[in-house]
């Protein structure tokens, strides 16, 4: 009996334990709560659902004299490819798997993905046009002996569901490293999403 009692404890013990683990991995990089997953998750809509998560969209830098931030072609968004940049505006800089870990990777692509929707918003007036994430090219500034880009890239993929859904937010992806970005920055994405006429 009192073998069972202490494996009990061992359990008990072991889940609190996980849960003040996944507490401070969510303050830490800005995950949303369980219970903002879950309104997110029973709200209808993505503007609904982004704000269930508690999450703002930064604000849109003017795009350079040869490049647009995105173009429409029929019911298709193409938007460019866009960097990793902190909260501060600042870029977020380094190579995965040397000047920055997985972790770090991850809520790098995490920011970029706030920045992508943050422009499908103004090129479209809501996220709520948005369809079907059609295809995304994720790539990762990282050593030649890293070969977790797609673990990397997942980070942008899970916000992609948890603001569209499974269904719409759930697209083609491709997550491939690369020996140098722009400005030095760990992730730049580029994406394709299908939109409605209203």
């Amino acid at each position: 009996m009192e073998k069972i009692d202490r494996r009990r404890a061992l359990g008990h013990g072991a889940c609190l334990a996980a849960g003040v683990g996944l507490g401070w991995l969510g303050t830490r990089f800005g995950m949303p709560s369980l219970s903002a997953t879950k309104a997110a998750e029973d709200a209808e809509t993505p503007e609904k659902r982004l704000k269930a998560l508690g999450l703002e969209l930064p604000p849109i830098g003017k795009p350079r004299a040869t490049l647009a931030s995105a173009v429409k072609s029929g019911d298709l968004l193409f938007l460019s490819g866009h960097i990793s940049i902190d909260k501060a505006g600042k870029p977020i800089v380094g190579k995965v798997g040397k000047d920055l870990t997985l972790a770090q990777g991850q809520e790098a692509a995490k920011r970029v993905g706030l920045m992508l929707l943050a422009v499908m918003r103004a090129e479209l007036g809501s996220l709520d046009r948005v369809v079907q994430l059609v295809k995304t090219l994720g790539m990762v500034n990282c050593t030649p002996e890293f070969i977790q880009q797609p673990q990397v890239i997942d980070a942008y993929s899970q916000l992609m569901l948890d603001v569209f859904g499974a269904k719409a937010g759930k697209g083609a992806r491709s997550a491939v490293g690369m020996a140098s970005l722009p400005l030095g920055v760990a992730v730049e994405i580029e994406c394709i999403v299908r939109f409605s006429a209203s």
